[in-house]
């Protein structure tokens, strides 16, 4: 872990540094996932069952790749009362956010009389890629489904990975409540090739969404312009800005959280106080003798993790906006304060009992965000990774008459002849 004061010297050189951190994969996998999707498209689900037996340790034919309703019944049957309660809790709250951001269309009328238009109008297929490796994540199944079945997607498509043929119960009753209508049970490039040209099971969508590994994340890379895709999704992050009146063992706790995803995560705190960085650091040791997944917490913050010290907030929202992380925790007094200072960040949490936990469950906003300091310029998921606008122009002679003569004069300039005659012979009628 790294600690970074703006009163030193070398601070400029050191905090570039951390900015400049590879915390991607630096494993090369473009030529294999290229072989991947090539197969897939020649081969269709012979190619996604060869993949899924060998990378999944599981034996599978094509009849077996889509999971029935029955096992969906079955799942949904060995959950518990109480869990399935706080599914439904948060599934409510994301799909009531979701809903709110639902956007009007557009018509105006103006000044020549051409009557102008904005139209939206939902995709007609998506695909979600749902990790199942390290972890299995139905939140994750209700952030990328729900805003798609908000937006009026009519087909939504789920891969998931199943290693040694085990899927998560709790996936299935969360993409059930979330109204998914298709759930397979593969991962990989392969999913992602599948879903961009379709096989005989799995039919193709229009958009991929969801985060994956280096091969998943390569593959969406690729099949980008046949298909949409949300972005390329990295290892998590988060700062957290706090003063001294915070719990040191709250903040600790904070910064582990999203230590604890991945080897690959980055934890950074920035505070005013040296004596509360030192109360925080000290916690964040003890705490890790707590955590099943200490080791993964652990090497993530020795490698990432940082505590930067500043002279005053306006220096941290400055530190903030370079970094642009996919979450944000504001925990000072009036956090409204500073995070109006804040231009980039995927996410915001402002004040102490907003931890960013409660943001990946049940809060209502959209936990896929952008990651690698792409907040920069991206946004998180939400309705409108699912809907596209159509604009259109409705008008009669008079309207032609009052704006055609400047159309033709500028196709003409434009050397576009075709263009200025359509126009033109118009009007001459």
């Amino acid at each position: 872990m790294q600690r970074l004061s703006t009163r030193n010297a070398g601070f400029a050189a050191d905090f570039a540094a951390l900015l400049d951190q590879a915390r991607e994969t630096t494993e090369t996998v473009g030529p294999q996932v290229a072989a991947i999707i090539d197969d897939v498209r020649k081969r269709g689900d012979a190619a996604v069952c060869d993949y899924t037996s060998r990378f999944d340790r599981v034996s599978m034919t094509a009849d077996r790749l889509a999971v029935t309703p029955a096992e969906i019944a079955a799942a949904k049957a060995a959950i518990a009362p109480d869990l399935m309660a706080a599914l439904d809790l948060a599934a409510t709250r994301i799909e009531a956010f979701h809903r709110a951001q639902m956007p009007a269309d557009l018509v105006m009328t103006d000044a020549a009389g051409y009557r102008l238009g904005m139209r939206w109008s939902a995709l007609d297929a998506v695909g979600l890629y749902v990790p199942g490796g390290k972890a299995a994540y139905p939140s994750s199944v209700l952030m990328n489904a729900i805003p798609a079945k908000v937006a009026g997607v009519d087909r939504i498509a789920i891969c998931v990975p199943a290693p040694d043929g085990v899927l998560n119960p709790l996936v299935l009753a969360a993409a059930d409540r979330a109204g998914v209508t298709e759930i397979y049970r593969v991962g990989g490039a392969q999913a992602v090739a599948a879903l961009a040209y379709g096989t005989a099971t799995i039919p193709a969508v229009d958009r991929i969404v969801g985060p994956g590994n280096a091969y998943v994340a390569e593959a969406k890379r690729q099949v980008f312009g046949r298909v949409g895709i949300d972005g390329i999704a990295g290892p998590s992050e988060v700062v957290v800005v706090a003063d001294a009146a915070n719990d040191p063992a709250h903040v600790a706790m904070d910064l582990l959280a999203q230590a604890e995803h991945d080897e690959s995560a980055q934890s950074i705190l920035i505070t005013d106080d040296a004596a509360f960085a030192d109360a925080v650091a000290a916690a964040v040791t003890e705490a890790l003798k707590t955590l099943p997944r200490a080791a993964i917490a652990q090497a993530s913050w020795d490698r990432h993790g940082a505590i930067l010290l500043v002279a005053d907030w306006s220096e941290a929202a400055s530190l903030v906006n370079r970094l642009a992380p996919e979450h944000l925790q504001v925990m000072l007094a009036g956090p409204q304060h500073f995070f109006a200072q804040v231009r980039h960040a995927g996410a915001a949490f402002l004040g102490r009992f907003v931890p960013e936990a409660v943001g990946d469950y049940v809060a209502g906003p959209n936990h896929v965000l952008p990651t690698g300091r792409t907040a920069r310029f991206a946004s998180g998921l939400s309705v409108f990774d699912f809907i596209k606008r159509t604009t259109w122009v409705e008008g009669d002679a008079a309207a032609l008459a009052a704006v055609g003569p400047a159309a033709v004069r500028l196709a003409e300039t434009e050397g576009l002849t075709a263009h200025a005659q359509s126009i033109a012979m118009r009007l001459q009628d």
